[in-house]
């Protein structure tokens, strides 16, 4: 990552809706209602009267003996006989990616995690365009006890949750109970702060907002632990920020599990991209981009794909091929999309991407107008591409001959490892883009915004993120 003075022209990249202050003067909740691994962690102790020096965090595993992998390797959920309850709370205008991630790694951990809307109604649109469907309205949780408060960020959606009375009874009986409670991005500094739960805690929080935190408590790391209090910087950071949380809730050994499943293990840590037979994807219009999805597709993928598309200012349509707009996907995210595939098959794109997931993949195979949207896209030769297992639904219809590729690992023993280029995150090759997909999904999407428009805008994207930008 660059420098922190980020100026307040930057701040627009955050997020299409950042900049709307008309939807920012009257944010408040009706009260009567609701890729770095972990060993650079830094943890402060905030017991009284004494502080600990800065360690890297290797947190006691308090996993159980009969605690296992389950053998679906599209789920990848750890088991465990002690249940954890986490709440995830979201508003209008929370990060996509920071909610998601946030629910997706600490169900495969093993935790009972209830996502809970601070608006009067389920369904939230969050801060790039995505419609996440909450499992209760926050007024359902008022009298629950959790191990563990997890807050996204995003704009408004840090503020939406600031001023839900019934989201602060619950955060400062969580701090006064000391059990775990951790915010990302903007929510330490937008949130947490004017509840008073940063009193005598090391926190960071997003670079562009680094500046409101309490300047002698305000530290320039990924990931802060303060005590009970965990703290991180951006969508660019929310797997460490997880997985963080899920050490610390079900021990160092079931991290790792986690960990190594969506590929952040230390051999998928550095860019590794690759480009065969290059072609110019620039155009003389706003691109037109299709993910299409089922029940089932990964949704870490999905919307870290539409969420960096639309940063970069790409018009992205996310259709299902169900027969509802709403899908449930891999780890249970409910998600509205924005057309039927039906309906989308009406119109031409300039690329066509296909998320992954084993179970969503098999479900996007089947689709008949899919397949015919992908055989024009390949015949005019028009840019597609796809993640994790859906470089299957490409093999399927014959559209990666001649092509190489990058797949999922679970998948290299099918018959496309002929062209599979190894121990790539995310291969090019002429008008065909795939990757690992999991972890590797921002490096995909950032990929995708350099060659439309040009690594200068992919870098100001990157750093909206708070993800690391390689060098070219």
């Amino acid at each position: 990552m660059g420098s922190l003075g980020f100026s307040i022209s930057m701040i627009a990249s955050l997020s299409p809706i950042l900049m709307e202050s008309r939807l920012i003067s009257s944010m408040g909740c009706v009260s009567t209602i609701v890729a770095p691994s972990l060993s650079s962690v830094s943890v402060v102790s905030s017991s009284p009267g004494t502080r600990r020096r800065d360690r890297n965090l290797r947190l006691r595993s308090s996993m159980s003996p009969s605690m296992e992998i389950k053998p679906d390797s599209d789920v990848g959920v750890v088991s465990s006989a002690t249940t954890k309850k986490v709440l995830v709370p979201i508003g209008y205008g929370t990060e996509e990616i920071e909610a998601v991630v946030l629910v997706d790694v600490l169900r495969r951990a093993g935790a009972e995690v209830t996502v809970a809307s601070v608006e009067q109604k389920l369904e939230v649109e969050a801060s790039s365009g995505t419609r996440l469907v909450a499992d209760v309205l926050i007024s359902k949780c008022a009298d629950q006890v959790y191990d563990l408060v997890a807050l996204p960020g995003g704009m408004p959606g840090a503020v939406r949750l600031r001023d839900c009375k019934i989201l602060e009874k619950i955060m400062k009986r969580q701090a006064e109970d000391k059990r775990l409670y951790g915010a990302i991005s903007m929510a330490p500094a937008i949130t947490l702060l004017p509840w008073g739960l940063l009193t005598r805690k090391r926190t960071t929080g997003h670079p562009a907002f680094f500046g409101k935190l309490p300047t002698f408590w305000a530290v320039k790391t990924n990931i802060q632990i303060s005590g009970e209090l965990t703290t991180s910087r951006g969508p660019g950071t929310s797997f460490q920020f997880a997985l963080s949380l899920a050490e610390q809730l079900f021990g160092e050994t079931t991290a790792k599990s986690v960990e190594e499943f969506l590929l952040l293990r230390d051999g998928y840590q550095n860019p590794k991209n690759k480009e065969f037979n290059s072609i110019d994807w620039f155009l003389d219009h706003t691109p037109r981009v299709l993910i299409s999805v089922a029940n089932g597709s990964e949704e870490v993928e999905l919307v870290t794909i539409a969420d960096v598309l639309r940063r970069a200012k790409v018009d992205v349509t996310v259709a299902s091929v169900e027969r509802s707009l709403r899908i449930t996907a891999s780890q249970g995210t409910k998600i509205i999309t924005d057309k039927l595939i039906g309906e989308a098959a009406e119109s031409s794109y300039d690329l066509i991407v296909l998320p992954g997931g084993h179970t969503g993949s098999e479900r996007l195979k089947k689709s008949k107008f899919l397949k015919k949207l992908l055989r024009e896209q390949h015949k005019s030769g028009r840019v597609y591409g796809a993640t994790n297992s859906s470089s299957t639904v490409l093999h399927k219809h014959g559209l990666l001959k001649e092509k190489r590729t990058t797949v999922y690992p679970s998948e290299t023993d099918g018959p496309m490892n002929q062209q599979m280029i190894e121990g790539a995150e995310v291969v090019i090759d002429g008008n065909v883009i795939t990757s690992l997909g999991l972890a590797t999904v921002t490096k995909f999407s950032l990929a995708i915004v350099s060659k439309l428009f040009g690594h200068a805008r992919a870098r100001s994207v990157s750093e909206g993120l708070v993800h690391e930008y390689p060098r070219h």
